[in-house]
């Protein structure tokens, strides 16, 4: 008999049983979620039936998809035995890995990224932040140990999310004084004067995603109280010249679309006791035809200088819904 309040689904008689047992129910308690909400969305994504029996849990469904079910359960069971909590983000990204594993037979580049989730972590006010593919670990690395890294790669693959985590942390434990987030308004192509109101909600619109990721790790209160301090920054590209950033974890999002002129001009904003990261997609370059991309240029001309680094994260890199992933390919290619 199925639990009460939980989705009927229609199971084959042939179907395939899985039985997970796992060692503590305090860790299975927080596993299941509130309701088994967790639960409930693994069952729907994969279209199979979790029973929840003590201890245990049994899969019931098309034998391709329990095993697909047992993965993303014991990664999320793991998860909760370091400590860290499972919200509805953590459950989505660990079905789509598992998913992604599922379609593709395990090569060796595979089997060594199953081994570095639990050897970083950038912890923030409101979640636990860890990389998801070798990729993101390596570009985490960069950002905590190097004074200037690029991030390159399609969109959707962590480049400004996880910038803005290993800022936001930084802030938090003193390491900075304060946090610059920029990006050229290419789209307003930087004639800001035509649209209605004033600075602010005229370059609001073109900021948006620096704060749609400030609030993942940071309550809303607090981001307006930095706003007001300035301990948090956020301004188009034009507004950096001339100034000096000191003490500072400084971002460049959107990158490709700056010139020769603009990288150089950020590039050397950079004061004492300052971090910078960069962030962009080199297939996406929004400039008028015939202009060079700054981003293109650095990456052919500092790859070479200490200090900098370079991240290349690819569509197997891509965090968002498994489509945008195939979609990139189909591309690319």
């Amino acid at each position: 008999m199925f639990p009460r309040g939980r989705a009927s689904l229609a199971i084959a008689p042939s179907a395939t049983e899985k039985r997970i047992e796992f060692s503590d129910n305090q860790r299975l308690i927080d596993l299941c979620g509130v309701c088994d909400e967790n639960l409930n969305k693994i069952e729907n994504s994969l279209g199979i039936h979790i029973i929840r029996q003590g201890n245990s849990l049994s899969l019931l469904g098309s034998l391709p998809q329990i095993e697909v079910g047992n993965q993303a359960l014991q990664s999320l069971y793991e998860r909760v035995s370091q400590g860290l909590a499972i919200n509805e983000v953590e459950v989505n990204q660990t079905l789509e890995m598992a998913l992604n594993n599922g379609e593709k037979n395990k090569t060796a580049r595979d089997l060594e990224e199953t081994d570095f989730n639990s050897e970083l972590e950038i912890r923030t006010r409101k979640r636990i932040i860890s990389p998801k593919s070798k990729a993101q670990f390596e570009y985490l690395k960069n950002l905590s140990s190097q004074k200037i890294t690029f991030g390159i790669g399609p969109a959707g693959t962590g480049k400004t999310y996880l910038a803005v985590a290993v800022a936001v942390a930084n802030l938090l434990s003193k390491e900075i004084d304060s946090i610059v987030m920029t990006r050229p308004a290419v789209e307003a192509g930087e004639r800001l004067g035509f649209l209605p109101g004033d600075m602010k909600e005229k370059i609001d619109p073109y900021m948006q995603p620096l704060y749609d990721a400030l609030h993942d790790f940071l309550p809303p209160g607090t981001i307006e109280k930095h706003l007001a301090s300035r301990t948090i920054e956020i301004a188009p590209l034009a507004f950096m010249r001339g100034r000096t950033l000191s003490n500072s974890f400084i971002i460049l999002d959107e990158a490709q679309n700056t010139t020769r002129m603009q990288m150089r001009m950020f590039l050397t904003r950079m004061g004492l006791g300052s971090r910078m990261a960069i962030t962009g997609d080199i297939t996406q370059i929004d400039l008028p035809r015939g202009q060079e991309s700054g981003l293109v240029e650095a990456q052919q001309i500092l790859g070479n200088i200490k200090g900098i680094a370079f991240s290349e994260l690819t569509a197997r890199d891509v965090m968002r819904n498994r489509i945008v992933s195939e979609i990139i390919k189909a591309y690319n290619d």
